[in-house]
This record gives structure tokens, C-alpha cells and sequence, in this order.
């Protein structure tokens, strides 16, 4: 999941993304409505997180134009005002949920996934490749039947290369469906995080790396295919 924080206390929203974050989700900031819009633009978020008093564009006109977009976005509308007019109207405008300030972070996570399922898009699917089988509902992952102990990032990478399987995905398409704008473009964290997942994954190894390609697990395990290893593997 990524979710765009739109909120023009510069504190709180660092702090929301970073809190984000550690839930495993991507975040990225917008200081005001401006920025906001240019970032709907450039990336595909699964939910906003939208103050209503920003600068630039009000909440309100920005929730406007998102409701009115070809790909809506799921709206999370934060206000200084829990009144019931308050939430009424801001409802009225588009948004998809209603949080008042201040809030606990737990009910905004819990707030933010329930969007994020409600999102019109299609029931997750068990994804199955390589022997591995991964539910993305209950984030968890096998292979051979053997459950996979795996971090929040090695557990997203790896449903990322499951999703795309069998084609390649490189390390620039991992870094931006998996980790944020904060992410380097230059940092080696996709190539030690795949490398973590590789061994935990065992042997024989099932993750694929070809030079200029990227990254990918192939539809059958290597043993179904007579190989006794992929083509080429890089840390």
C-alpha cells in the first residue's frame, strides 16, 4: 500500500510517514494542496491522508478534484474539528473517511487498510510461483509447505516479484512499489534486501537476476524444470 500524507504541519506529517513506514507502508508528503496535486499526478497511491486547512489548494478543493479524477483515490480526512457538521460536510465533498485531531496512530493504520481494501480493485489472490505460495491477506508466505519467516520489506518484494512472475522486475520497479519518494535511487537496499530473501528462501535458490533485466521468480521451482539453478545471481 502507498499513501500520500497532505497535511501542512511539517512535524506532523514527517512524523505520520514515518510512523507509516514502520507499518510497512509507503509514504510519501505533500506540505500543501499544490504539491499534493503535482504528486496525484506523477504516482499511484492507494489512499490520502488530507488535512482540510492547507495552503495553496484547500483540503476541500483538493478532495474535490481527486473524487473527480478517471482513477480516484481513497480520501482519510484529518480536521482540527470532530463536530458532526464538520464530519457531514467533509463526507460530502468525496471523502471516504473522517479522523479528527488529535488521533490515536493505531486507529489511523487500522482506518488506512480497511480504505485501502475498499478500494475498487480485485480480491486478492493466492499468488503461487517457484513452489512458493503467498496469501496476501494474512501476509504470509510458503515454500514447499514450510512457512517463510520474513520481514515486512522481504515480504513485499517478494509478493512484488510474485505478482509480476514471470517477468523481470528491476531494481528501480522494486524501489518504487515497494519503499517511497524517500527511497535512493542509488542506495543498494533493493539488492541486500533480495539478497536477504534469497537465503531465506533456501535452496535451491528460486529468485532469477539477469544483467539490464532486474530481478524474478519463475512460474515452475527450478527442480520442475530440470535446472539446477537460475541463469545468473547477483547480491
Amino acid at each position: 500500500m502507498r499513501v500520500l500524507v497532505v497535511e501542512d504541519v511539517h512535524r506532523l506529517a514527517d512524523d505520520i510517514a514515518e510512523g507509516l513506514r514502520d507499518q510497512g507502508i509507503g509514504a510519501d508528503v505533500a506540505y500543501d494542496g499544490r504539491e499534493a496535486a503535482y504528486k496525484l499526478d506523477i504516482y499511484r497511491y492507494d489512499v490520502v491522508v488530507l488535512d482540510r486547512d492547507l495552503p495553496m489548494i484547500h483540503g476541500d478543493v483538493l478532495c474535490e478534484m481527486i473524487t473527480k479524477r478517471d482513477d480516484p483515490v481513497m480520501v482519510l480526512m484529518l480536521t482540527a474539528s470532530g463536530a458532526p457538521g464538520e464530519r457531514v460536510s467533509g463526507l460530502a465533498l468525496g471523502a471516504d473517511d473522517y479522523l479528527a485531531k488529535p488521533f490515536h496512530f493505531p486507529e489511523l493504520v487500522l482506518r488506512l487498510r480497511a480504505l485501502a481494501r475498499r478500494a475498487p480493485a480485485p480480491e486478492p489472490r493466492i499468488l503461487r510461483a517457484g513452489g512458493i505460495e503467498l496469501d496476501p491477506r494474512s501476509r504470509t508466505a510458503t515454500r514447499d509447505g514450510q512457512l517463510l519467516d520474513l520481514s515486512i520489506k522481504e515480504m513485499s518484494v517478494l509478493e512484488a516479484l510474485m505478482e509480476a512472475s514471470p517477468a523481470y522486475l528491476s531494481a528501480e520497479d522494486l524501489l518504487e512499489k515497494v519503499w517511497d519518494e524517500m527511497a535512493d535511487p542509488f542506495t543498494k537496499t533493493v539488492q541486500v534486501t533480495v539478497g536477504r530473501l534469497r537465503r531465506k528462501l533456501g535452496e535451491p535458490p528460486v529468485i532469477e537476476t539477469l544483467q539490464r533485466a532486474g530481478y524474478r521468480i519463475p512460474e515452475r521451482a527450478p527442480h520442475e524444470d530440470g535446472r539446477g539453478r537460475p541463469e545468473t545471481y547477483l547480491q
